[in-house]
């Protein structure tokens, strides 16, 4: 009897080791399965950031081409006669990119109320102009507020 107990002892042992190693085993597996999540969630974030760098750096690209275009081919107004109160007017004017500028950060800062008012340093042609081509749009209650329009 005591022999067989030993030996039952022996078995329940063995078994117990084998089940404390199953348990080892078990814990390194999903230790190295969350690490290979980890890595692969790592390296989908680095693509992510590589990503958005490189758009940066395109919008960079763009709005330089933009603001060159707009400096090129729609300047703002000369001062064609020598008149104080013309250079005055022209002195407070801003350009066409600027305009544009205002309306694109408004449009990102607050997306709730993007309208922006129209004082006297916004030109009126180039105002005409947004308003014409479907680039920006008059609010609705008031006319000196333009946002700029929704493009998909």
């Amino acid at each position: 009897m005591h022999k067989l107990c030993s030996e039952l002892e022996m078995v329940a042992s063995c078994y117990e080791a084998k089940r404390d190693k199953l348990k080892e085993t078990r814990e390194l597996y999903k230790k190295s399965k969350m690490l290979m999540h980890v890595h692969a969630f790592y390296r989908i974030l680095q693509d992510i950031k590589e990503k958005i760098q490189k758009m940066k750096v395109y919008q960079e690209s763009l709005m330089e081409s933009l603001g060159y275009i707009l400096e090129k081919h729609v300047p703002l107004p000369r001062e064609d006669s020598s008149t104080n109160k013309k250079k005055k007017i022209h002195e407070n004017l801003i350009s066409l990119n600027e305009i544009l500028e205002i309306l694109m950060n408004k449009t990102l800062n607050t997306p709730h109320d993007p309208y922006v008012a129209i004082d006297d340093t916004f030109w009126p042609p180039y105002v005409e102009m947004l308003l014409r081509y479907g680039i920006a749009v008059r609010h609705h209650e008031n006319n000196f507020k333009i946002r700029l329009e929704t493009f998909f």
